[in-house]
């Protein structure tokens, strides 16, 4: 394991040159979303890299908790949503309606999604969701200390290379990983790291047909109006919470 001062914790300057801000958040360059299911370590991972022990706050209009706070690297400033912890984005709690809202529509400029590593199957079905929406976004396989304990390993290349997205190894705990992490979250912020992500779902031929017309109406009604081909998928499939969100003006984007 590795050794790291007092330092390195204390909420100032760590020996990988990040800055941790707590909640100082105005004026930042880029923000950063944080995904995951829950009890995959994705607060350690917010708090390692703001210095907070979780500062949270409710989403608008909603009961959920929300959390953020922001860091800087390099001489940029970042700040980080920590989005409620789910198993979905097909929006049947409100959990999962501010994660997939936020991801959808507050146009984070890299989507972080924390797996636990000696689960990953489990977790990949909600990767793939968001990579339905996104292409900027970086796998964090955190909880690799208890993978490893578990005789599980994962071949990180070929992840990466399936997904078509970055994948960092992460104990969060020890802060094994994090260093890697906010190298390739900056990478990915200011395009230097391309991202392709691969889509699993195989959509029909008259579907897609369909999909595509529909998008071309709502580029005509809400030019402003983000992932028009995903929202245009959810509302073939009757989804009506992008109804009613479309329908009230929720979804327009300014």
């Amino acid at each position: 394991m590795e050794k790291y001062s007092a330092c390195d914790t204390c909420g100032h300057f760590n020996a990988q040159g990040l800055q941790k801000l707590g909640v100082k958040v105005e004026e930042v360059d880029y923000v950063i979303a944080l995904a995951g299911n829950p009890n995959t370590g994705k607060s350690t991972v917010f708090n390692s890299l703001t210095g907070l022990r979780q500062h949270t706050g409710n989403w608008p209009g909603k009961t959920v908790i929300r959390a953020e706070g922001a860091y800087a690297y390099n001489d940029k400033k970042y700040k980080l949503i920590d989005l409620p912890g789910t198993y979905s984005l097909l929006s049947t709690s409100d959990d999962e309606e501010v994660a997939r809202n936020f991801i959808l529509f507050g146009k984070p400029d890299v989507t972080v999604v924390v797996v636990d590593a000696s689960r990953l199957e489990r977790n990949l079905n909600l990767v793939l969701q968001i990579l339905e929406i996104t292409d900027k976004a970086v796998l964090c396989l955190n909880l690799m200390d208890e993978a490893e304990r578990n005789n599980i390993s994962i071949d990180q290349r070929t992840l990466s290379r399936d997904l078509g997205i970055p994948v960092v190894a992460t104990s969060a705990r020890y802060n094994r990983g994090i260093p890697e992490l906010i190298q390739t979250i900056e990478g990915v912020a200011n395009g230097s790291i391309k991202c392709k992500a691969h889509h699993v779902i195989n959509i029909p031929k008259n579907i897609k047909k369909a999909t595509n017309n529909l998008v071309v109406e709502l580029e005509k009604q809400f030019p402003k109006l983000p992932n028009k081909s995903w929202i245009a998928l959810r509302l073939l499939q009757g989804d009506e919470r992008i109804i009613k969100a479309l329908e009230s003006g929720e979804l327009i984007v300014e």
